[in-house]
């Protein structure tokens, strides 16, 4: 999910009008006859006869395997079983009745959600840390679920590389303006695209020429070209966009290798099918990658994690089950609470942070008041020039299909600075397709100071002056605005997002038919380009430690990430108001890579860890049998969520004296080692620990331990929030604590 050069600490928008077009993709809409028949694990090997399974289950209700044969979109064969396939209601209705069939579920249309970022995060390629000890990701493949990439950019060179890992079994697929011999190498090692879901939905609306698209991995957008080149890109020096942030950009693993599956394509900023991203987990976890990034995500409401309309979870239990760690956006709705997206338990959900750059841009009002925005604006000063207020009715023209989003009338802003509020900006949501981000962004007290001084004027004026790049100290690391919150809206007890990582004012390569590409790279913002920060570490996790399961990974980046900021500064989060971030705003913290490879303790899952969630959520036996392909009997006593072997303990509705187990796997010292307890109790909770010292020698590598926590409050209050830490003098294993008193009636 991505939002171009957007707000960083930001309401509002100073913008200055070049041109009077529309750059908007014209809109297209859904069929919605497309259904995901999901049969859970596959029964055996032969895919050839998975395949006719699903081919005679389809003519069952069709009439003919010929019939069937028209109506299949895709057939889920390596993986997991099912298909997709073109289906009436009365018909999905029916498959969803036979034997086998775990759920018939709705396609659905999902949306897409450097050169400091890594000396921020302590991976400097200058300095002895992790980057180095994991020789930088070699021999690990992470595959992105994206809008394709632009394979002549430099970030994806391989010069240096040496032969394609010996496990990878995918490859490369040609198509529009793509030749798989050309442009693969050793960096883009896999590269395929999945639309038959899309244009199953879309049909003959989606014009591809007319959006400027390409049916291949070649990306239109420049989002999937951004976050692959983030994630693993190559080293490129002497980058700058706009003259700002002038350095090297790379890859947080610049030695691992890229698999692309294109699943999004150029409509309304990139829309994804769900059927396409289930086949493209199919193939992925078939081909051979060790790490999968999604900056994709749903809208809330959200539904049920695996019964119901989530190929996301669904596709990512099997690839975590086959010991690939999947790392998802969080969502771009925030700061609204329960917001949050991408919430199952088995995933690695990220929340957008800022780092320590910034490029302060003067703007001084028509009275000789200078306030100081945040801008990519480096062009020559503007001089005073007109200053309007796009709220203003006067501003909005209603065009065909828009009525509801009139867009800016370019003709009464053309040459002017323009005035944009976007939290209240809901009917102008393209307001910035009309403009050219030329000015600044800034907070909402700076921008109703330009408004009152507009609105004290008959002819306001204002004079943009250029933006310069500032590093280091007094800045610090910061919650978005727009990340998505927690608590989880599916699961409050467990929480999301798990960490957080950059994801504002990222520079990183980009398609040159991207809105804002300047010579090659672009600057994004948004929780897509925080996820494949993290995708990157998640390769230097796994190339440093390949016996790592996905939940230990996810463990040692929530234990060790920063409460406070890299420089020790406590992290805001910013929203109506700024306010010290707690675990809703950033999980367990902004992510500490060097501190994540050597963690201590983890706190390790496995699929029964999953199963017990599972069970926890009420879902039938059935269907979780199916899920992971072995006969499963949850206990007749529901086992409580709040056990689920989880970094972090969240407690929504606190009553009573509540008791809850963790167990802790030791990755630290083989010899023996002490971990005590130490406790910041969340204001007005008692929490204890039994044992309140951990003993690990050669013979113990994992110790349960049980937590009791209880309250004070009479009342019913909000969240309020704390930590355990286990430490043993080297290691600080902290997990956050959020606890809700909820006293009911007597």
């Amino acid at each position: 999910m991505r939002n171009p050069i957007m707000p960083l600490f930001a309401l509002l928008f100073i913008v200055y009008v070049i041109n009077k077009q529309s750059l908007m993709p014209r809109m297209v809409e859904a069929k919605g006859n497309v259904h995901i028949v999901y049969l859970g694990d596959k029964q055996h090997d032969d895919n050839k006869l998975v395949v006719d399974s699903h081919h005679q289950m389809l003519a069952e209700i069709v009439g003919s395997k010929e019939e069937a044969s028209k109506l299949m979109v895709y057939n889920y064969k390596h993986s997991f079983s099912g298909f997709a396939a073109k289906l009436t209601d009365s018909q999905a209705q029916q498959l969803s009745e036979f034997p086998g069939v775990v759920r018939v579920i709705r396609n659905r249309i999902l949306s897409l959600k450097t050169t400091r970022s890594w000396d921020f995060l302590g991976l400097s390629s200058h300095s002895p840390n992790l980057l180095h000890a994991s020789n930088m990701g070699e021999g690990v493949i992470v595959g992105l679920l994206d809008t394709g990439l632009w394979p002549e950019s430099k970030a994806f060179s391989d010069e240096g590389l040496g032969p394609i890992p010996s496990h990878w079994k995918g490859g490369c697929e040609s198509g529009d303006q793509f030749k798989a011999t050309i442009h693969c190498n050793r960096k883009i090692i896999g590269a395929r695209w999945f639309i038959d879901g899309f244009l199953a939905e879309y049909g003959e609306s989606f014009n591809k020429s007319e959006v400027h698209e390409f049916f291949s991995p070649r990306d239109a957008i420049g989002h999937g070209t951004h976050t692959s080149s983030t994630a693993a890109g190559s080293l490129v020096h002497n980058v700058s966009y706009n003259d700002l942030g002038f350095g090297t950009i790379r890859g947080g693993a610049p030695r691992a290798r890229l698999a692309m599956y294109k699943v999004c394509w150029n409509v309304n900023r990139g829309q994804c099918a769900s059927a396409d991203i289930l086949k493209a987990f199919d193939e992925a976890i078939h081909d051979g990658v060790d790490v999968i990034s999604l900056s994709i995500a749903g809208q809330n409401p959200l539904f049920s994690e695996v019964d119901e309309y989530n190929g996301i979870a669904i596709g990512s239990f099997h690839a975590v089950a086959k010991g690939i760690t999947v790392v998802c956006a969080a969502g771009n709705e925030g700061p609204s609470a329960e917001t949050v997206k991408n919430t199952a338990p088995w995933i690695i959900t990220v929340t957008a942070s800022t780092i320590d750059r910034s490029f302060p841009a003067p703007i001084t009002l028509g009275n000789n008041e200078t306030l100081v925005g945040q801008g990519i604006f480096t062009e020559k000063e503007i001089d005073f020039t007109g200053l309007v207020y796009a709220e203003e009715t006067t501003l909005r023209v209603a065009s065909e299909g828009e009525s509801q989003n009139p867009p800016l009338d370019a003709s009464l802003v053309a040459g002017k600075v323009v005035l944009i509020f976007p939290s209240l900006n809901h009917r102008l949501p393209n307001a910035t397709k009309f403009v050219k981000a030329a000015g600044a962004v800034v907070d909402f007290n700076i921008g109703t100071k330009i408004l009152l001084y507009a609105r004290s004027t008959r002819s306001p004026v204002v004079k943009l002056s250029p933006a310069k790049t500032f590093v280091g100290q007094p800045l610090s690391a910061n919650v978005a605005y727009f990340s998505s919150r927690g608590p989880n809206s599916i699961a409050p007890a467990i929480l999301k997002p798990d960490v957080a990582a950059p994801g504002v004012n990222i520079i990183a390569a980009s398609s040159p038919l991207g809105q804002y590409f300047d010579n090659g790279f672009d600057m994004l913002t948004g929780t897509s380009m925080a996820t494949p920060h993290v995708s990157g570490i998640v390769a230097l996790l796994k190339s440093a430690h390949p016996d790592w399961s996905p939940a230990a990974i996810k463990s040692a980046l929530v234990t060790t990430a920063w409460k406070n900021g890299p420089s020790g500064s406590p992290i805001f989060a910013h929203g109506a108001s700024q306010k010290l971030a707690d675990p809703f705003d950033l999980g367990g913290g902004v992510i500490n890579p060097n501190k994540a490879a050597d963690p201590g303790l983890v706190y390790d899952m496995t699929t029964a860890d999953y199963i017990h969630y599972l069970c926890a959520m009420s879902y039938s036996n059935s269907a979780i049998s199916r899920l992971t392909g072995k006969p499963t009997m949850c206990p007749g006593k529901k086992p409580s969520i709040l056990d689920v072997n989880v970094p972090s303990i969240t407690i929504p509705s606190l009553s009573n004296c509540t008791t809850l187990t963790r167990t802790v796997t030791n990755v630290g010292e083989a010899t023996k080692t002490i971990y005590k307890a130490a406790i910041e109790p969340p204001l007005g909770i008692m929490v204890s620990v039994n044992p309140e010292v951990l003993v690990f020698d050669a013979a113990t590598k994992k110790i349960s331990y049980r937590i009791t926590v209880s309250t004070t409050y009479q009342v019913n209050t909000g969240f309020f929030f704390g930590s355990l830490t286990w430490t043993n003098g080297v290691h600080a294993v902290r997990i956050p604590i959020s606890v809700k008193t909820e006293i009911m009636p007597a």
